[in-house]
Order: C-alpha cells, then sequence, then structure tokens
C-alpha cells in the first residue's frame, strides 16, 4: 500500500470509529468523546494494519483539518461525531462572517432549508474561504462557498461553539442569513465572495432589524 493511501485508510477508519461508529473498531467513547491510544491501535491491529503510537500521533498530526486530539494515552474527535458527545466547549462569539463550502448541486435545497445539521451534532462552519473551499472539495461537483452573517446570527440569540481546530459549530443556518454562493477556485473565486460580503453587509443595514432566532 502506498504511502498516501495507507494514511487516508487509516484517517478514515479514525474518523469512522472516533465520530460515528467506535463499535466497528471496538471501541468505547467516554462522554467527552475520549478513547484509549492501546484500544484504537488494537482496532488497527484486527484490521491487519500494523500502526504504532508514533504513527498514530503523525496521523493526528498531519490531519488537514486537524480532527482528532490526543491528550496523554487518550485520543478523540475535535468535532463532527454522530455518536452522543459532550464536548465541554464553550459558547464564543464569532467573527462577522464564517463560510461554507458546499457543491452546487446542493444549492438549491440550502436555499430553501438552510443548513441543517443532518447526522451531526451541529453545522460546520469555517473561518475564511479557503477552508470553506477545502470543505467542499470533499463533494461531488462545482465548489460552493456560501457566506453566513454570523454577526445578525447571534445577534438574534443563535449560540456559537469554536472546537479545537477551529471549527465553528452552530444548531442550523436558517437561509436568511445565507449570502450569495461563490463558485469556482483560486483568487476569483475569493473575490466574489468578497464583493457578495459586501452587498450582504449593504443590505442588512438597509432592511433594519431582523426577526428573532426561532427557539
Amino acid at each position: 500500500m502506498r504511502g498516501d493511501d495507507r494514511h487516508l485508510r487509516l484517517s478514515k477508519l479514525l474518523s469512522l470509529w472516533l465520530r460515528h461508529n467506535p463499535d466497528a473498531g471496538g471501541l468505547t467513547l467516554d462522554a467527552a468523546g475520549w478513547t484509549d491510544v492501546d484500544d484504537v491501535l488494537a482496532a488497527y491491529r484486527r484490521r491487519g494494519l500494523a500502526v504504532d503510537r508514533a504513527e498514530l500521533e503523525g496521523l493526528v498530526r498531519d490531519s488537514d483539518k486537524q480532527r482528532f486530539a490526543l491528550d496523554g494515552g487518550r485520543i478523540r474527535a475535535n468535532q463532527g461525531h454522530s455518536v452522543p458527545v459532550e464536548l465541554g466547549l464553550a459558547t464564543a462569539t464569532p467573527p462577522p462572517a464564517l463560510w461554507h463550502g458546499t457543491s452546487a448541486t446542493a444549492l438549491p435545497a440550502i436555499r430553501r432549508d438552510g443548513l441543517t445539521r443532518q447526522r451531526r451534532h451541529h453545522v460546520h462552519l469555517s473561518a475564511d474561504v479557503a477552508t470553506a473551499r477545502r470543505v467542499g472539495r470533499r463533494r461531488a461537483g462545482e465548489v460552493v462557498v456560501l457566506r453566513v452573517d454570523a454577526a445578525a446570527m447571534a445577534a438574534d440569540g443563535a449560540e456559537f461553539l469554536v472546537s479545537a481546530n477551529g471549527v465553528w459549530l452552530v444548531d442550523a443556518v436558517p437561509p436568511r442569513y445565507l449570502g450569495e454562493a461563490a463558485t469556482g477556485t483560486g483568487s476569483e473565486a475569493e473575490a466574489a465572495v468578497a464583493r457578495n460580503a459586501e452587498t450582504d453587509v449593504a443590505s442588512s443595514t438597509e432592511a433594519g432589524p431582523r426577526t428573532q432566532l426561532d427557539a
């Protein structure tokens, strides 16, 4: 198995076990999502994969989104769980704008329903356009980056959390807080998002107070 293929396989298995299905690895997560490193290494061995502590540390360190955290002899996913865990994150004041990367095919449903958490505990938002675009590339089709008016959401009562790896979390984003989409890649898309953000801010100012978020 090539190095890149091995890294991807190990990472996908770790995400599965620590986020969605610990039973698939024979693991038990505590209330905060932690499990023993030795148990994870044993889970890899049961899959015929010889992984030692050093390789696991490298997997955590080199994760493109810093998905995992190590704490002594424990490991957990930083966010993205579909199994019940309590990460102990405190509420935080978001920046004025956050970003969400997705595919163009998902845009009609998002315009209708907003961003929903689906099987996860929260909607995941990025602090910058480049990160949102990388997230969007995991989905099929043309990448779309949406601007989220986080300042207006917070003013209307939405509670935001931020994970250890800088992912912003919120229960949902109603359609009215979503700015125009920018598609494509590179500086052209970044400029389009910036223009849309300026338009959104101006429109929000002219429109006056927003309706409070549903409880």
